[in-house]
């Protein structure tokens, strides 16, 4: 079981499953959502992730029509993002995970819309271009 929340700790969950995927994503949406270079997220089957505290406090917000950015309403940590024509898969924003786990399937994405500034010191696959 892995376990985490946000930063005031309002928003608890849980996920009956493993991660199996980690996308570094350096896209501009990513990089304000987050305020940072990049996200790393994994997608995560939503029948196995549970909200166990604060679902009073998720907020949503939709950057882009089919694409809800959910976070808590009071400290507005990213918990994860889902898309309208993917209901049974949510992107979990792994900076939230508290459970120590390990997974070897990491890659860089959207390398074409990275931070000017952004320098890249590691071995991981990399993808370039956003699909349109």
């Amino acid at each position: 079981m892995i376990h985490g929340g946000c930063l005031c700790g309002g928003v608890r969950y849980e996920y009956d499953g493993q991660i199996l995927e980690i996308s570094i994503c350096h896209c501009s949406m990513c990089r304000k959502a987050q305020g940072s270079a990049y996200v790393a997220v994994s997608p995560i089957e939503a029948a196995k992730f549970r909200i166990t505290q604060g679902s009073d406090l998720l907020r949503e917000f939709r950057a882009v029509p089919h694409k809800a950015r959910v976070f808590c309403g009071n400290c507005a940590s990213p918990l994860y993002s889902a898309r309208d024509d993917l209901p049974n898969i949510r992107r979990l924003r792994l900076g939230t995970v508290e459970t120590p786990f390990e997974c070897e399937n990491v890659y860089h994405q959207y390398l074409d819309d990275k931070a000017t500034w952004e320098q890249l010191n590691d071995d991981l696959p990399q993808h370039g271009q956003r699909a349109v």
